[in-house]
């Protein structure tokens, strides 16, 4: 009998992710890291680690993983991977080694597990990577994600926190991940809008990251559980400095603003709007559901990149011929205001 995971997920009543306010309180008392080689820590709150090998080489160093955002087991280790592949690129590092982290109930069908475990290692290879082994338990619900080693040259690093007044912000994905997941698990979309949110999320960020190399560019982040304001939050946080988004010209996808509409909102974007609201303004013309749509957890989300304005043409061409159709301009980089994150 086929198993549709979204289903075991809503039974074992799982959240993929830790509210970020929740978990900065519990980062905040932990003791900080120094050493020469560690060219980025958790302190802005980067996609990845980097540790100094030497004068040509830094290791990047992520995880993540997480319960099924999918119904077939093949998707779902597909998209963990490419999820946690990302950090990598989003520092502009190429992709090394993989180790597999699974949590897999006792008793369920090991075809499952191979499946997941098969997606996670055909994304790996689409990387460039190698995947070297990983670890595996019991749990209640499968939990699926890689630990990853990427290499970067010290001087290429690409970081959240050098954003810099003038810069525009380019988005190469639509988002919109959280609210069609939600809406499939409700039987409120066809399977062609599904798919195409899974085809998104499956998408390796990859050719993003070559794009951001070729053209120099030194400032950005994957946008993953903490919504596209969050993200952007913690960029503007680290470069002192204050985003503005257009709401109007996120790209997002299919249906994805009518289903807000209706009130398919899940739960991770109220967390992600108790976290950021406070450090964004909403301007009078931005009505509620574009709001929502900017609190909106994704999974494997595209790359928000900081670009010089004399750049920013050619780079959005290059990422529409590199795999990226809805690449587009979002908003600018502007000096530090009261709020964080503007939103017009």
């Amino acid at each position: 009998m086929k198993i549709d995971l979204l289903n075991l997920v809503e039974q074992g009543g799982c959240s993929s992710k830790l509210a970020a306010g929740e978990l900065q309180k519990a980062l905040a008392e932990l003791p900080r890291v120094k050493h020469p080689n560690l060219l980025v820590d958790i302190d802005t709150h980067d996609d990845g680690g980097v540790y100094k090998i030497n004068d040509e080489q830094a290791l990047i160093q992520t995880t993540d993983f997480f319960p099924p955002v999918c119904s077939d087991p093949y998707d779902f280790g597909q998209i963990a991977a490419a999820n946690a592949l990302s950090d990598v690129y989003a520092m502009g590092g190429q992709v090394l080694t993989a180790m597999n982290i699974v949590l897999f109930p006792a008793g369920m069908d090991l075809s499952i597990l191979k499946e997941i475990l098969l997606g996670g290692h055909d994304k790996v290879v689409e990387s460039g990577g190698v995947m070297v082994g990983g670890h595996t338990i019991t749990g209640d619900i499968p939990v699926f994600g890689l630990a990853v080693t990427g290499l970067v040259h010290p001087d290429k690093i690409v970081t959240n926190d050098q954003a810099r007044p003038g810069d525009i912000l380019i988005l190469t994905k639509p988002i919109g991940t959280g609210v069609v997941i939600a809406a499939w698990k409700n039987k409120l979309i066809s399977e062609k809008v599904y798919r195409i949110a899974v085809n998104t999320m499956k998408q390796l960020n990859r050719r993003g990251a070559e794009v951001m190399e070729k053209f120099g560019i030194k400032c950005a982040t994957d946008i993953t559980g903490f919504g596209l304001a969050g993200h952007a939050l913690k960029m503007a946080e680290g470069s002192s400095v204050s985003l503005q988004i257009d709401a109007r010209k996120i790209p997002v996808i299919n249906q994805v603003m009518e289903l807000i509409d209706m009130g398919v909102i899940p739960g991770a974007s109220f967390r992600n709007q108790e976290f950021a609201e406070a450090f964004c303004e909403f301007e009078s013309g931005v009505d509620y559901n574009h709001k929502m749509l900017l609190f909106d957890a994704q999974t494997s989300g595209g790359l928000l990149m900081c670009v010089p304005v004399e750049k920013s043409d050619q780079v959005i061409s290059d990422l529409k011929d590199s795999g990226y159709p809805q690449s587009t301009i979002v908003g600018k980089v502007c000096q530090k205001k009261e709020k964080s994150v503007l939103i017009i």
